[in-house]
């Protein structure tokens, strides 16, 4: 689950290099903070899945279902606190940041278990 995560770092970086080209400085911290709406909540879920699974033997459903739901909420916070955090937010930037980051979870099929 670990890799989906690094996945998702690289992706960002990605969309971090494609902001800088379309913006500059400011597209390229508004792709990063796009990047981490996404990177974060997923890294959240994965540790706790991974403390659930060594603790009691298996993912429990629920913890599963519970931990999607804080998952959507987080990003959904933490999108909504990017213009308190940076002002100067570059709307532009951020779509392609957290496009290109989600799409980090179709390149998990090209890499081997």
């Amino acid at each position: 689950m670990f890799k989906l995560v690094f996945l998702q770092v690289v992706s960002a970086l990605v969309g971090v290099f494609i902001g800088a080209s379309m913006a500059g400085l400011r597209g390229a911290i508004s792709a990063a903070l796009a990047g981490l709406v996404c990177v974060l909540p997923n890294l959240l879920l994965v540790c706790n899945l991974t403390v659930s699974a060594r603790t009691s033997g298996g993912v429990q459903p629920m913890r599963l279902l519970a931990g999607e739901a804080i998952k959507v909420f987080l990003s959904i916070a933490l999108l909504a606190v990017l213009p308190w955090v940076y002002p100067e937010l570059l709307w532009s930037a951020v779509v392609v940041g957290l496009i290109v980051t989600l799409q980090a979870n179709f390149l998990i099929f090209l890499v081997k278990p």
